[in-house]
């Protein structure tokens, strides 16, 4: 893809027929409660992927699989696609403009991170050797949320022609990952007038309602056209007719104003009334005063967390896509929603929540928007302890024990591959640390009392039953268990989950004896919700931790991703033919899972985790044995990498996974942009910043910095808010 660097923008400078779907995917829009892809407002008849999704609507899809497996989920989640609403219809002298049919001269795209909006311009010869150039400019409102907004001109070049546009939504659609390619939508109702459209949805099975309201409006030279609109109505399409003889060089701009409500937020039969007055506030308002209050509202938040990066534009463009990006995505008004792995631009992975928001993303919400964002998203898990318990009871776990979900959108578990639903059990770790983190940072302790020691308890009752004792080895064991690295599939004695159970643990009984001490009332309370028996409970889990079983290699002075992992045909990726990359589109699962190539970071995750408690040594041995066996094929790897490499002073490294982490969709890295954005993992890109060249720590209470640049970079200089203060890091 023909793409340029900028500190601010993210541009395009051809149209490249093969590359449609990857840029859809890269030019994407949101404002935390929904999102569009950069699709073209006008017909597309190449290969793309209509993407429009509404943050908490989605669809319990039946789980595929060959056969039943007892406490498998019924469903995987889906994020739903939803009404096209950006559709607008163009043709000139009968013929209809479409980039795939018609022959592109010249051709820019521009999505500007500063504001939020995402333009493009292009000239074409139609079929009929007309020529017109064109040029589409959209966003969706960071003020009216529910509000998307676009303008789109026409300009004749070499002719006068008669112009017609027809601007509609049509929701009559489905997602491309349907398992058994069925529709998700059941139509409701519908209008179309001269000057409006409407037409309401509701999901099947979870009963979700969305109305899609738009006002149009034509000007010709910037003058408002007293032309009349013909409503058209299709089965859960709407939309209206306009024609225009139009002469040579005149300009004629099309405006839609869509409002976008669901039942999340309105009664079910307040839908249609309240998108439009979304609409028409927005029509009164005006096309330009929608656009300036939209970049006012960016540059605000960009006041609070932009990182610039002075002498290098490739990773300053790549850090401010990444925080573009999760500003988009979420932004803690809603309780009920979550960091998505795909945002607003994509389908794949379903569900709204992995365990990348507590390992990830939640730093950088702690440190850019403050704390009550970052406490939402813990409230979010506590929210859900009910349906954690609910997890683990279906695979036969009992008293209170709670295994959280890989996959969710309600807290219910959702996703559907065996070896992930049942044996990615680290997920658990990451929601207790994330607590820890989350005190860690603010030092609100009193988060325990009020939710947090409720989800601790549960979560070590659960790592309690999931362990064995080895009478042969007189140590306990963790079987059938995948790690970090899911190119390793039912092991024993994963390291990093071996290590994080037994810190979830210690960290339980700590966090009980400190509320004990400090909120005896709300304890007593907890024990009796809880049933909890201290004198048991307690000496069982320090039984555990003093004999659990962490394989090492003594010799090498590593610590084993599993038992038997040396075992495997030790190849360095560096002797790995680079026409067999990535693994997982080249390989097959068998030869993936025999060799020893790791998918990302593992024992080294837990050693980012826990770094205060090993010594620079041990994390510099095992850096440098796994990161040599490391591909890099999950978006979440490059990140601790990089941490971990400017933790040691290996500056070229911490700088290559810098690159992968914060580009590694704009570059396409694992070449599968196409599908969408990694939105979680760009959380990782800013801590691959703040805490691998900053050095960033928070240390008895305090922020302590211990600054490594890559030689190249000038300068590097960003803000985070810390206890109620703002910081400001210049190096």
């Amino acid at each position: 893809m023909s793409m340029q660097t900028h500190p601010w923008k993210i541009i395009e400078t051809r149209f490249e027929k093969q590359r449609v779907k990857a840029a859809e995917s890269l030019f994407s829009i949101g404002n935390g409660i929904m999102g569009q892809r950069a699709n073209f407002e006008e017909v597309y008849s190449g290969d793309t992927l209509h993407g429009s999704y509404i943050g908490g609507i989605y669809y319990p899809d039946k789980t595929r699989v060959g056969w039943w497996k007892n406490g498998y989920p019924e469903y995987f989640a889906k994020v739903l696609n939803s009404a096209f609403w950006i559709g607008l219809d163009v043709k000139v002298n009968g013929e209809t403009l479409d980039l795939n049919t018609a022959t592109v001269k010249e051709f820019y795209r521009e999505l500007n991170m500063q504001h939020g909006v995402l333009t493009r311009r292009f000239t074409v010869a139609m079929p009929g050797g007309l020529q017109l150039s064109v040029e589409a400019v959209r966003f969706v409102s960071m003020v009216r949320t529910d509000l998307g907004a676009l303008s789109y001109t026409v300009q004749l070049l070499n002719g006068d022609a008669v112009v017609e546009f027809t601007p509609y939504t049509h929701a009559d659609v489905k997602n491309e990952d349907a398992n058994y390619d069925e529709k998700f939508w059941d139509f409701v109702a519908q209008t179309a007038t001269a000057g409006s459209s409407s037409v309401t949805m509701r999901t099947r099975k979870t009963g979700f309602s969305v109305c899609w309201h738009t006002n149009h409006e034509l000007k010709i030279n910037g003058q408002s056209a007293a032309l009349p609109f013909t409503p058209v109505e299709k089965q859960a399409w709407v939309g209206a007719t306009v024609k225009v003889t139009a002469k040579k060089n005149d300009r004629l701009t099309l405006f839609k104003y869509t409002g976008i409500t669901s039942s999340l937020n309105y009664l079910p039969e307040n839908l249609a009334e309240a998108a439009g007055e979304v609409a028409g506030e927005a029509q009164q308002a005006g096309f330009s005063a929608l656009m300036e209050e939209q970049c006012k509202a960016w540059e605000e938040k960009w006041a609070h967390c932009d990182v610039e990066i002075g002498g290098d534009e490739e990773a300053q463009q790549g850090i401010r896509f990444c925080i573009f990006q999760l500003l988009q995505t979420y932004t803690g008004k809603d309780a009920r929603l979550n960091v998505g792995p795909k945002g607003f631009t994509g389908e794949k992975y379903g569900g709204s929540t992995y365990w990348d928001t507590e390992a990830y993303c939640i730093p950088f919400y702690l440190a850019t928007a403050g704390d009550k964002v970052a406490r939402e998203l813990l409230r979010y898990r506590y929210n859900q302890l009910p349906k954690a318990i609910e997890n683990a009871q279906k695979l036969g776990f009992t008293d209170g024990a709670a295994l959280y979900p890989m996959v969710t959108m309600n807290g219910e578990e959702c996703h559907n591959e065996w070896e992930i639903t049942f044996e990615e059990i680290h997920r658990n770790g990451a929601i207790a640390y994330a607590i820890f983190n989350y005190i860690r940072y603010t030092g609100d302790r009193n988060y325990l009392s009020e939710c947090g020691l409720e989800v601790l308890i549960g979560i070590s009752r659960f790592w309690a039953q999931r362990i064995t004792w080895s009478e042969e080895r007189n140590k306990y064991v963790m079987l059938g268990v995948t790690g970090p690295n899911e190119y390793e599939n039912n092991v024993n004695n994963n390291w990093y989950t071996n290590y994080i159970a037994c810190w979830c643990l210690r960290y339980t009984r700590e966090s009980m004896e400190w509320v004990k001490a400090n909120h005896p009332g709300r304890y007593a309370d907890i024990l009796r919700i809880a049933h909890f028996d201290e004198l048991n409970e307690w000496t069982q889990w320090t039984d555990i931790t003093e004999k659990m079983h962490f394989p090492e290699d003594e010799q090498r002075g590593i610590y084993l991703q599993q038992d038997g992992y040396l075992d495997k045909e030790q190849i360095l990726v560096k002797d790995l033919d680079p026409a067999q990359r990535p693994l997982n589109q080249k390989w097959s699962w068998d030869r993936i899972l025999r060799s020893c190539f790791i998918k990302q970071a593992d024992v080294l995750q837990g050693i980012y985790f826990f770094e205060d408690e090993f010594d620079v040594e041990t994390i510099r041995r095992n850096f440098h044995f796994y990161e040599q066996r490391t591909v890099h094929e999950s978006s979440l790897s490059p990140c601790v990498h990089a941490i971990l490499a400017a933790k040691i002073g290996d500056m070229d490294k911490a700088y290559e996974m810098y690159l992968r982490t914060s580009r590694l969709d704009l570059d396409d890295y694992n070449k599968e942009v196409n599908e969408g954005l990694h939105i979680t993992s760009m959380a990782g890109s800013w801590l691959a910043v703040i805490q691998g060249f900053a050095g960033m720590r928070v240390k008895d209470g305090k922020l302590s910095f211990d600054p490594k640049l890559p030689e190249h970079w000038k300068s590097l200089s960003f803000k985070v808010n810390f206890r109620g203060e703002v910081v400001q890091f210049k190096a």
